[in-house]
């Protein structure tokens, strides 16, 4: 049976939850996002939607795991000693894996099996690969996050943080890698999440429901088109969905050379600072955040803007001076720490300051009724004059 996925050109509003999908998509290393949300706001439609734009990926053919044939250091041992011995490994190009990791699944099932009778019998590990190694190299996305269980959770930990997974049974283990992006999505009424979870996250948002009721009438426009007939619909979207995966491909390429300047990382620390943001995670990622954002918009080096915007996506779930705080009090408080570090004045007129700021002004014209507390246009205004230089050059 054919099954088909709405275009995230398609989707309608929440440009936020796109551009910490985007993000990601263009530097995997950031460390996933957590999108927290209440049901039918679009979250599983547009993690469905962003796997089908990323870019296809060589693989060992007969690779279990989808190793690269060339990058030795993410390989697994099989396909090492295969390429050491000198022998020509089969490739293939395929989709970015994605894999949804149901709540109802067993440690075997995520991690793996390890057959231990056939091993003490034959001598060799008979091993059944899980969701992990499916999710190599792609997208593991988890429903209803904060209803996993604690174990899978602590599974999922130490696979992001060390980019492999280990399974061990009866004194026999088994290694293979396990880099993934890891996107978790979640209703805030079914419960919060475990704080080192929380932490694992590269990035996090709340979206809610879309308000404006033009944009609701599109919204209902566009699925009832999709349901009738999704075939054409999703040729429709085709052009925009073409520059999109064109502009993510640019991006990756440009990404590792941006130049980051001292004054950059500076700012980053100090943001991480502001918010008393435990570790030193959120200095690193708000810099990754940051130069994909660039890479992105083609830029050659990151800017106070980039990492502004950056800091958007990374500090809210480590804000630690205002605990039980709702989501808005939490935006309301990081909005006045920006402002405040960018006039360098403490935060003490923050609305003032970001109007002094003159990055703000060219963000508001991509956004009519932007404010400084959401400046995500500039990735689709970006892309809109993509769009327009793409057909100029295809007419």
């Amino acid at each position: 049976m054919k099954r088909y996925t709405f275009p995230f050109s398609g989707l309608i509003g929440q440009e936020q939850m796109k551009t910490g999908l985007l993000l990601n998509a263009v530097d995997p290393s950031i460390g996933g996002v957590l999108i927290s949300g209440h049901k039918g706001t679009g979250k599983s439609t547009a993690v469905r939607a962003l796997a089908e734009i990323l870019p296809k990926i060589e693989i060992v053919k007969d690779c279990p795991y989808h190793c690269s044939p060339v990058d030795l250091d993410t390989m697994c041992n099989s396909c090492n000693k295969r390429y050491e011995s000198g022998e020509d490994l089969p490739t293939v190009m395929r989709s970015m894996p994605l894999i949804e990791l149901p709540l109802s699944a067993t440690e075997d099932r995520v991690v793996g099996t390890l057959h231990i009778e056939q091993t003490l019998k034959t001598g060799k590990r008979n091993f059944e690969p899980g969701l992990l190694a499916a999710a190599n190299r792609g997208i593991l996305y988890v429903d209803e996050v904060n209803l996993l269980d604690d174990h899978l959770v602590d599974i999922l930990l130490d696979a992001a943080a060390s980019g492999t997974n280990v399974v061990e049974r009866e004194g026999i283990s088994h290694v293979h890698p396990a880099h993934f992006m890891l996107v978790g999505t979640m209703n805030p009424e079914e419960g919060e999440l475990r704080p080192q979870f929380l932490d694992r996250f590269g990035l996090s948002l709340t979206i809610g429901s879309v308000t404006d009721l033009a944009q609701r009438h599109q919204i209902v426009s566009r699925r009832i088109a999709y349901d009738t007939d999704p075939e054409s619909f999703i040729l429709k979207w085709a052009t925009d969905e073409t520059i999109l995966s064109n502009q993510i491909v640019t991006a990756r390429s440009l990404v590792r050379d941006l130049t980051i300047h001292k004054e950059m990382i500076d700012l980053a620390v100090s943001l991480s600072v502001k918010v008393e943001a435990q570790g030193h995670r959120a200095d690193i990622v708000i810099i990754k955040a940051a130069r994909a954002l660039a890479a992105f918009l083609e830029k050659s080096a990151i800017n106070q803007e980039h990492v502004i915007e950056a800091a958007r996506y990374v500090l809210p779930h480590r804000i630690t001076t205002i605990p039980l705080a709702t989501p808005g009090i939490i935006e309301d408080k990081l909005e006045e720490i920006l402002a405040g570090v960018i006039a360098g004045e403490g935060g003490n007129n923050p609305s003032a300051a970001a109007q002094e700021y003159d990055g703000w002004d060219d963000l508001d014209e991509a956004v009519p009724g932007a404010t400084a507390a959401s400046h995500v246009g500039m990735f689709f205004n970006f892309l809109e004059e993509k769009k327009k230089l793409f057909l100029m050059q295809t007419n």
